[in-house]
């Protein structure tokens, strides 16, 4: 009977789009406004909302791409890798950053918001996947460079980044990647 549900059925067969393969058009503002609504919905202890978006697009996009390249060069990283990142920046056609902000709690370690906040990432991601957009959450190494962050979206010392979600649409089948065996990572303990 689980077999049937829609969204087990969704969650199962679900696969991020490679965001080198994301191409304009991204959501619309009302089509964001959705995702990230639906985003929004995860589990927060305390009600604290520990993240908040900001949604990069336009010259927003190429302003990035030079800061990422600068950055990189300044920081003595492979120009190849350099390349790479400013052109994932470049070629986006949105990203929504996903800020993870520390509040002060007796019920929620920074640990536990953190966790949060990367729960916003894959809601954000599965949102914008079910609505029939492509998704792809990326790191690298500018989001953990604070220089890059301070200066991109003025994050404060309580904030970091917990993810860039890549918007867009994308034209060709998206390929599986191999899925961990659930023998190996699977252990239950009854006693």
């Amino acid at each position: 009977m689980t077999q049937q549900n829609p969204v087990l059925q969704f969650l199962l067969g679900r696969r991020s789009t490679p965001a080198k393969a994301l191409r304009a058009p991204a959501p619309s503002d009302e089509a964001l406004d959705v995702i990230l609504r639906a985003a929004a919905r995860v589990p927060d202890h305390g009600a604290l909302a520990p993240w908040r978006f900001v949604v990069i697009e336009g010259a927003a996009l190429a302003r990035l791409s030079t800061l990422v390249q600068k950055r990189g060069t300044a920081l003595g990283i492979d120009p190849e890798k350099v390349a790479k990142s400013a052109a994932s920046w470049a070629n986006a056609p949105k990203i929504v950053a996903v800020i993870a902000v520390h509040k002060p709690s007796d019920k929620a370690p920074e640990a536990e918001q953190f966790l949060s906040a990367g729960a916003a990432c894959l809601s954000l991601v599965n949102a914008a996947l079910a609505t029939g957009w492509g998704a792809a959450w990326i790191t690298g190494w500018a989001a953990f460079d604070r220089g890059f962050v301070e200066e991109a979206f003025g994050l404060a010392a309580q904030e970091r980044i917990a993810g860039f979600i890549h918007l867009g649409t994308c034209e060709s089948p998206v390929p599986d990647r191999t899925r961990p065996d659930m023998a190996t990572i699977v252990q239950v303990l009854s006693e």
